[in-house]
């Protein structure tokens, strides 16, 4: 008879979806033989969360805190409503933005200076994300000019960028970014932390930006019912849910809670997408649920790349989709179209 080798993730699927969350989320491995501080091979990690720790073991402690951590309480509060009696076999997680269809609905969100995780930074997170078939928002902070990013990508690209004093040097930036082939531009609304002095933004100054553009422009960081009907009726054809804050500050309306209202607000005029948390599959339908035509992802992608470069940043998207499907299937859904508010249910507490 054949021996197979126990794996962390034969191990743990063999005992079901009690373990689903192992031991090594606080960053110790507890196998026989896994001695403390090793990296775990990339092929036995389970789901994101482990790559959290993984992450924890490459970085010096004050960047890692940069990344650490996440406010999980809305998901944790949201169940499905399955439904085992749909034939699901054709099951399809495209997702159409902007007249492209994305392979899942599951974007890696923009972060600056990933040098700072990885020493081939964006050029690495590009080329994992391009073997996961998954879209990349880059951030105009990137560690990287936009045209080498570009050249290493086999994906699709868009661009972010802040409001700054001087918006005319933002622009620039964008025209730079469209000429090396971003399909959108999107502006973050808050505070640049690099930047110096108010930025003076206002509706004049978006459209500045916005005009001759002739690719989709979004705002990210839309919070309230109220900024979802204005950025539409000024045309605005995107809108990512999203609260840009400091860890530090308390109080934030978080996405997920504030997602079902603004994208009623829109009323299809806009394509939503949401940031936040998004941590496992589930999370992801929750988002798509809710009203979202797309999720953006912001620490599991680093977390990845801090511990595995470009092979983690594939590992960890394509664990995230394998997830979705199986949660897409165990509640009747055969596609994206079919996901509606029904499926979830959320409690108090």
């Amino acid at each position: 008879m054949s021996k197979v080798a126990l794996t962390r993730r034969r191990a743990l699927v063999a005992c079901g979806s009690l373990f689903a969350v192992s031991p090594s989320l606080q960053g110790q491995p507890k196998l026989v033989g896994e001695a403390l501080g090793r990296m775990t091979p990339l092929g036995e990690l389970v789901n994101t969360l482990e790559f959290e720790a993984m992450a924890q073991r490459k970085l010096d402690p004050a960047t890692f805190a940069e990344i650490a951590g996440s406010d999980r309480k809305i998901f944790d509060r949201m169940t499905f409503m399955p439904n085992m009696m749909v034939n699901t076999s054709k099951l399809d997680l495209t997702a159409k933005l902007f007249g492209e269809s994305s392979y899942t609905p599951i974007l890696i969100g923009p972060t600056a200076q990933q040098k700072r995780y990885h020493p081939e930074g964006e050029l690495a997170m590009v080329r994992g994300a391009s073997a996961a078939k998954t879209f990349v928002v880059v951030s105009s902070r990137s560690s990287f000019p936009i045209e080498q990013i570009a050249a290493e990508s086999k994906t699709t690209l868009w661009y972010q960028v802040f409001p700054e004093p001087d918006m005319a040097a933002v622009r620039t930036r964008v025209e730079r970014a469209v000429k090396a082939g971003c399909k959108a531009v999107c502006l973050t609304l808050g505070a640049d932390p690099q930047a110096e002095g108010p930025t003076g933004l206002d509706w004049t100054a978006i459209d500045a930006l916005r005009k001759g553009i002739n690719v989709p422009f979004l705002l990210k960081g839309i919070t309230s019912p109220e900024e979802a009907k204005t950025a539409v009726g000024k045309g605005i054809q995107g809108i990512v849910v999203s609260s840009y804050a400091p860890h530090s500050v308390v109080g934030i309306t978080q996405p997920m809670q504030a997602l079902p209202a603004i994208a009623d607000a829109a009323g299809g005029k806009a394509t939503i997408l949401v940031d936040g948390s998004f941590r496992r599959g589930s999370d992801v339908l929750k988002g798509i649920a809710l009203g979202a035509q797309a999720v953006l992802l912001g620490r599991p992608p680093l977390w990845a790349l801090a511990g595995y470069g470009a092979e983690g940043v594939q590992t960890m998207l394509e664990l995230l989709q394998s997830e979705m499907a199986r949660n897409l299937a165990q509640c009747g859904r055969a596609n994206l179209a079919a996901v509606d508010r029904t499926m979830v249910r959320i409690h108090r507490r």
